[in-house]
């Protein structure tokens, strides 16, 4: 048997007997439906998705939560139990819990459903409640409330994306760009000769050569604002073939929420805005 076809032994599983058979499927003690595609050991082996996406769906889920609470169709107390769990995924507290593989449907149902469970088993903890009851918080009926995978995964895909690039990306190209521009004017004394066609061409300074680094990376970050922009469009708010019940003012309300998190891209905007060029 070749190595990546041996089962991972050490993995715990659970025994279940399903309408088309049984299984054993590794999980952890928060992940108890979307966990079967860990019985295949090749997709095991596999990295699981980035920590970045992960608490984008904490960021989705706490918003909707919140949204169907203000809207009426879900009570307070357990707005609150998914608020809490949903704050620990946010904070990282429960990446142990997310195993699933990158490798899955195209619309990222079993991510979805991992988070879902998790959320729910863990708001079920703090409640005083059994592991996988689905009581007092159910993971579909709460948890998924007015959503689906087909909307909940590229919206989650948009938010960790339009937040690193705001939190990380373009800061570390402003640094870069002050970085090269200090020693724009640091060398703008220093003369060398310029370079055509490995031939001497007409003379230039040092700081006129990395002065062209420095416009290069403006024009950079203007591109990637552009593409940043798009970004902020989310998929959030299920069509009602998937979710009849949601509310009609639920996507604009669940979108308006996220841009308002603290844990999202608002609190991560650089001072020069991502849609214009690093000053």
């Amino acid at each position: 048997m070749s190595e990546a076809a041996k089962p991972a032994a050490s993995v715990p599983t659970s025994h279940r007997v399903r309408l088309h058979g049984q299984d054993r499927s590794p999980r952890g003690p928060l992940l108890r439906r979307a966990d079967r595609p860990l019985a295949h050991p090749l997709r095991y082996r596999q990295r699981p998705h980035a920590p970045e996406l992960i608490r984008a769906f904490g960021i989705l889920k706490k918003a909707a939560a919140l949204v169907n609470q203000d809207l009426g169709k879900l009570p307070h107390e357990k707005c609150s139990l998914i608020m809490q769990a949903a704050d620990e995924v946010i904070e990282g507290k429960l990446t142990e819990h997310f195993p699933l593989r990158v490798w899955q449907t195209g619309s990222g149902t079993q991510t979805n459903m991992n988070v879902n469970e998790v959320i729910s088993n863990r708001a079920i903890e703090i409640a005083g409640g059994e592991l996988g009851s689905k009581k007092p918080i159910h993971p579909n009926d709460d948890v998924n409330m007015s959503q689906s995978s087909n909307d909940t995964f590229p919206a989650a895909m948009h938010i960790a994306a339009a937040t690193e690039t705001a939190r990380r990306l373009l800061p570390a190209l402003k640094n870069l760009r002050d970085a090269l521009d200090g020693k724009a004017r640091e060398f703008a004394d220093i003369v060398k000769i310029g370079r055509t066609h490995l031939q001497d061409a007409t003379p230039l300074t040092l700081g006129q050569e990395f002065s062209g680094y420095v416009n290069l990376l403006e024009r950079d970050g203007g591109r990637i604002a552009v593409a940043l922009d798009g970004l902020y469009d989310l998929a959030i708010g299920a069509p009602p073939s998937h979710r009849p019940q949601r509310h009609p003012e639920f996507a604009e309300r669940a979108a308006r929420k996220i841009s308002e998190s603290p844990a999202s891209l608002s609190a991560h905007i650089p001072t020069n805005s991502p849609r214009s060029p690093p000053r």
